[in-house]
């Protein structure tokens, strides 16, 4: 029985990774801001300074540790597909042990925009603490709207995005 048992769980399939990408933060829209939260960008480059963000954009707040980030991420991933060119996405890794446990999980997660990270805890002033998080952010930069904990459907990130931003997907 144990042969048996033991004989069906090896032979079940992993989940397949989906391929992500590092990508530079160069391209984030940013307004000056009196007290500056620097960040650096996942990729190695230049970060921003996160409260200078400007939208219409969705920060989603995340780490590798965390079990509801890694099941929220393909609504993440769908929802990009389906928004470039009308909301920008961006992720901040927070509390990691090491930048390089962020940049795996982008690259197993298929993360292809932008993802800050926050290597000292400087954006908890900002963010507060806990993931995952998801802020929405309107054109001028200001805050529309705090989701806190898991997304759990494409749908529910459209749904808040038309409500928040004002922009249909």
């Amino acid at each position: 029985m144990f042969i048996s048992f033991l004989l069906l769980t090896s032979c079940a399939a992993p989940e397949p990774e989906i391929a992500g990408k590092l990508v530079s933060c160069a391209s984030l829209a940013t307004a000056g801001v009196a007290n500056p939260i620097q960040l650096g960008c996942l990729d190695g480059s230049e970060g921003v300074a996160v409260n200078a963000l400007k939208g219409p954009m969705l920060i989603n707040v995340w780490g590798s540790w965390c079990a509801a980030c890694k099941a929220e991420m393909g609504y993440f991933r769908a929802f990009y597909d389906r928004a470039q060119g009308k909301v920008e996405l961006v992720g901040i890794d927070v509390e990691e042990a090491s930048i390089k446990h962020g940049q795996d999980f982008v690259l197993t997660h298929g993360m292809t925009w932008p993802n800050l990270y926050d290597g000292d805890g400087s954006s908890r002033a900002y963010f507060g603490m806990g993931v995952p998080v998801t802020w929405f952010i309107s054109a001028d930069g200001s805050i529309a709207h705090k989701k806190i904990g898991e997304i759990k459907s494409e749908e529910e990130l459209i749904a808040l995005t038309k409500k928040y931003l004002g922009i249909e997907l």
